[in-house]
C-alpha cells in the first residue's frame, strides 16, 4: 500500500515510541533542576506569569473551559500591610482639601494597580471569635495606639497587654453606650418593637454604638473616612461589626433612597449648616419616609460641650440656630422624616433647597454629586414609609412594594427567589462545614439580587455586606426594604476597606456577569486583599470560568476544592477556597511556593505532551 505521495507508507512499532517519551522526560526532569537552581540562587527576585484578561460578550457561547497558567504573585512591601486602594493616604496630596474631597475615593489607573499581595502585619493571629470580638481584639491584629493615647478619658478602647478593649464608650457617651441607646429608645419607641431595623452611623468611631444596637435587633452599617492614624472602620470591622470607609463630602453615598430606618451622628465634626446643609440633603435622601435623624454633640447642648470643638460658643449658638431653621423643628436632637409626600406638595418653587428635578434619579448613587435639592419619594410606592414597613423579623420573608421597578420582579419570583437560596445555602453548608459557625463573622456577597444568601443563613452568628454592582440591576432598595443592608459597587475597581476585615466572600456568576469589564485576576487580588488569613470562599460559577478562577487562585496561595452544585449540574461548579496564613518575613516559603508551581505546571505539559506522542 502506498501512500497520496506514492511514498512507501509506515506503520511505525509501538516499542519505537518509548526513545522519544523517555528523551522528553529527561529533558524536562533535567528543565526542572535548573529552574529549582535559579530559585535558589537568587533570592529576592519576583516572578509574574502573566494571565490573559478574560473577554466575554453577552452573546459568545464559550466551547470550552480557559486554559490559562497558573501567575506566581509575590507578596507586596510590608509597609503595604493596610492599603485601601482608592482610599490610599499617599495619593491624597493629588486632590483638593475643600470640603475633604481627598478623603472620596480615588482609585489608581491600571497601571498603577499592585499585583501583589498584601502581607499581615507582624505577629497577625487568627481573629478572636463573635461574641467576645465586641469586646476585645489582638493588639497585632490593629497595631494602632493612636486612639488609645488620645482619647483615654472618652473609654473608646484600651491596650491591656497584648490585647486591645472595647468598654463601650464614646465622646458623647463616655459612661457606656448601654445608656446612651437606652435615652434614645425613650425618644424613638420604634427601636424596641422591630420597627426600627436598619440604620447608619456617620463617623462611627470604633462602632460602639452599632455594635450596641446588634444586641437590639439593629442592623447599623457604620462609616468613617480612611486616616493615617486612628483605623475606626478596621478596629470595627476586627470586632465584628459591619463598617466601610466613606465621608460624606461631594459624592453621594453608595446606597439608594429610602433605605435607612434610622441616622446616627454623634460628635461627627461634618458641618451640618454648611453648603446650604447639602449634606443634611443627603441624609434626608438616604432616609426612609418616616425614618429618623439623631444628632448629638454640638451644636446640640452646645453651652455644655463646646470644649474641644476648635471653636467658640457663639459660633456653635449660631450654628445651633441655623440648624433649627433648615430643619423647622423645635427639637433638633430627634427629627423625623416627613411619612408621605404632604409637606412636599406645599413646598414653594422658589423656596431654598428646591425639590430635585426628574434629571436627577434618586437611587443613582455612584460616583452622582451631592446636590443642593430635596429628594422626593415616589409617590407611586405606598408601603415605603417606616409605618407601612412590616416589622422585623416579618419584613425579611415578605416581597417588598419596590420589587416592581426590578425587570422580571414579582411577589411570585421573589418568593422563588428565596426558596432557591434555602436550597443552595443548606447544600453550601455540607461543603463548607465552618458556615454557620462561629468561624465565621463577617460576610460579604459580592453579587446579589435580593439578598438571598443573606437571608438563608439569619439564623447564623453573622452579619452579610450584599453587594449590587453599579452597572447591574438595581435591586438594593429591595435588600433595606427585607431589613438587610449592602451597597453599590463595581469590582472594577477596590472595594471601600481594610485588607483582613471579611471571614467569608461568597459570588454567584460574577465572572460571567462583568468579564466583559473587569479582568478576573484583580477581581481575585482584590479578594485576596480584603479576605482575613483563614478566611473562605465560595465561587459559583459556570464550568468557564472556574478552572481559571482555580488557577489564579493557585498562584495566591489558596487551597481550592472544585464541588458540585446542589444540581450536580456540568454547566455549573463551585469553588470552595481558603486563604492560607503566611509570614511574609519567610521568604524561603515564597521560593518553595513558586517553585511547586513551576514544577506542576511542567508536569502539566508533560503529561499532555505524553499523551499526544502516544
Amino acid at each position: 500500500m502506498k501512500t497520496k505521495e506514492l511514498k512507501p507508507a509506515v506503520h511505525p512499532d509501538r516499542r519505537s515510541r518509548v526513545v522519544p517519551v523517555s528523551l522528553m522526560f529527561i529533558v524536562l526532569c533535567g528543565l526542572s533542576f535548573y529552574l529549582g537552581g535559579i530559585y535558589c540562587s537568587e533570592k529576592g527576585k519576583i516572578f509574574f506569569m502573566e494571565v490573559p484578561k478574560v473577554v466575554r460578550t453577552h452573546t459568545s457561547v464559550p466551547a470550552a473551559p480557559i486554559q490559562i497558567k497558573a501567575p506566581v504573585i509575590s507578596e507586596c512591601s510590608i509597609d503595604d500591610q493596610d492599603y485601601t486602594p482608592c482610599t490610599d493616604p499617599k495619593r491624597w496630596r493629588k486632590y483638593g482639601v475643600n470640603r475633604l474631597t481627598f478623603l472620596e475615593r480615588h482609585c489608581p489607573p491600571i497601571f498603577e494597580r499592585k499585583e501583589c499581595l498584601i502581607p499581615p502585619p507582624a505577629g497577625y493571629k487568627t481573629p478572636i471569635r463573635w461574641p467576645k470580638s465586641k469586646d476585645e481584639c489582638w493588639y497585632r491584629n490593629v497595631p494602632y495606639n493612636w486612639i488609645n493615647n488620645q482619647k483615654s478619658n472618652q473609654n473608646w478602647l484600651r491596650k491591656q497587654g497584648e490585647k486591645f478593649h472595647f468598654p463601650g464608650g464614646g465622646t458623647m457617651f463616655a459612661s457606656g453606650v448601654g445608656a446612651y441607646v437606652d435615652l434614645m429608645q425613650d425618644l424613638i419607641p420604634g427601636m424596641k418593637d422591630g420597627t426600627v431595623r436598619t440604620a447608619i452611623d456617620t463617623g462611627c468611631g470604633v462602632a460602639s454604638w452599632g455594635g450596641d444596637l446588634l444586641d437590639r435587633g439593629i442592623l447599623t452599617i457604620s462609616i468613617a473616612p480612611r486616616d493615617n492614624h486612628e483605623a475606626q472602620v478596621q478596629f470595627a470591622l476586627e470586632r465584628g461589626i459591619p463598617a466601610m470607609l466613606g465621608v460624606i463630602s461631594t459624592q453621594r453615598l453608595p446606597f439608594p433612597s429610602n433605605s435607612f430606618d434610622m441616622a446616627h451622628c454623634s460628635r461627627c465634626l461634618i458641618p451640618w449648616t454648611e453648603f446650604g446643609g447639602i449634606y443634611l440633603l443627603e441624609i434626608h435622601r438616604i432616609l426612609r419616609p418616616g425614618g429618623f435623624w439623631v444628632l448629638s454633640g454640638p451644636p446640640v447642648n452646645y453651652k455644655n460641650r463646646w470644649q474641644g470643638w476648635n471653636t467658640t460658643v457663639k459660633e456653635l449658638k449660631s450654628d445651633f440656630d441655623k440648624l433649627k431653621k433648615l430643619l423647622t423643628k423645635d427639637d433638633i436632637a430627634v427629627w423625623q422624616k416627613s411619612a408621605d409626600n404632604g409637606c412636599y406638595e406645599q413646598h414653594a418653587p422658589e423656596s431654598f433647597p428646591p425639590t430635585c428635578d426628574d434629571s436627577m434619579e434618586p437611587d443613582a448613587a455612584w460616583y452622582v454629586p451631592i446636590r443642593s435639592c430635596v429628594t422626593v419619594p415616589n409617590a407611586a410606592y405606598k408601603k415605603l414609609s417606616l409605618k407601612s414597613t412590616p416589622k422585623w423579623p416579618e419584613r425579611l420573608r415578605v416581597a417588598p412594594e419596590r420589587i416592581s421597578m426590578v425587570p422580571g420582579g414579582s411577589s411570585g419570583a421573589f418568593k422563588q427567589y428565596d426558596s432557591k437560596w434555602k436550597v443552595r445555602v443548606k447544600h453550601y453548608k455540607t461543603v463548607l462545614l465552618a458556615l454557620g459557625t462561629d468561624e465565621i463573622r463577617n460576610v460579604m456577597d459580592m453579587n446579589t439580587l435580593y439578598g438571598g444568601f443573606a437571608a438563608s443563613l439569619i439564623d447564623a452568628p453573622i452579619w452579610v455586606m450584599n453587594v449590587v454592582s453599579s452597572y447591574g440591576v438595581n435591586s438594593l432598595g429591595v435588600i433595606y426594604d427585607r431589613g438587610l443592608i449592602g451597597t453599590y459597587h463595581d469590582w472594577c475597581e477596590a472595594f471601600s476597606t481594610y485588607p483582613r476585615t471579611y471571614d467569608l466572600l461568597h459570588l454567584d456568576g460574577l465572572f460571567t456577569a462583568e468579564s466583559q469589564r473587569c479582568d478576573m485576576k484583580y477581581v481575585l487580588l482584590e479578594m485576596d486583599r480584603i479576605l482575613r488569613p483563614n478566611g473562605y470562599v465560595i465561587i459559583r460559577e459556570s464550568s468557564y470560568f472556574i478552572d481559571a478562577a482555580a488557577k489564579i487562585a493557585k498562584g495566591m496561595r489558596w487551597n481550592c476544592q472544585k464541588k458540585d452544585t446542589e444540581y450536580s449540574t456540568e454547566k455549573e461548579k463551585l469553588l470552595i477556597c481558603k486563604k492560607k496564613l503566611w509570614d511574609d518575613d519567610n521568604d524561603n516559603d515564597m521560593k518553595i511556593f513558586q517553585n511547586k508551581l513551576e514544577l506542576d505546571e511542567m508536569q502539566d505539559v508533560f503529561f499532555e505532551t505524553v499523551r499526544a506522542v502516544i
